[in-house]
């Protein structure tokens, strides 16, 4: 009988410290877990924030040496109204398909609340692709900063007809 029989002796108190220390790590390896973990957030913001800065945004077109300005008044979530200002009689009576185009496109912005799928006579393609270009800067400079709008396509695509910038915010 050479059975060697070992008696280990453990003291309570060393049994509540590793308790104690087995418990305070697999905390600690939760609190890893919970903290470095991708979170599935979504942006509070986009159900209550604005598409514009309300007000009256102009974008002019350069007809023959004459400034013709298209003026686009926002709310802070539509457009309000889209119109031409500062026309001189000279270009009233050299393109009369302005204000038909302007108002036919107006009508369809306004009612869409967007640039997407307008749509316009084959006689007066040109002519509204120029007011398209002048409402869609006026828009661009009516965003709010970091929102998206729709059907509104970036400043420096280089896509421009021939214009210029109007003023800012009247």
């Amino acid at each position: 009988m050479s059975s060697k029989t070992k008696i280990v002796v453990l003291r309570m108190k060393e049994l509540i410290y590793t308790g104690i220390f087995v418990a305070l790590g697999i905390i600690l390896i939760l609190l890893l877990v919970f903290m470095f973990a991708p979170k599935d957030s979504k942006p509070a913001s986009t159900d209550t924030s604005d598409k514009y800065v309300p007000g009256v945004y102009t974008s002019s077109i350069m007809l023959n040496g004459n400034a013709v300005d298209i003026a686009v008044t926002v709310d802070k979530d539509a457009i309000a109204s889209i119109q031409m200002v500062n026309v001189s009689e000279t270009v009233a009576t050299m393109y009369p398909l302005m204000e038909p185009a302007l108002d036919n496109l107006a009508e369809q912005i306004i009612a869409s609340q967007s640039l997407d799928h307008i749509t316009y006579p084959e006689e007066n393609q040109y002519t509204s692709l120029v007011i398209l270009d002048a409402v869609e800067r006026a828009l661009q400079k009516a965003a709010v900063p970091g929102a998206e709008t729709d059907g509104e396509a970036d400043p420096s695509d280089g896509n421009g007809v021939q214009g210029e910038e109007g003023d800012k915010k009247e």
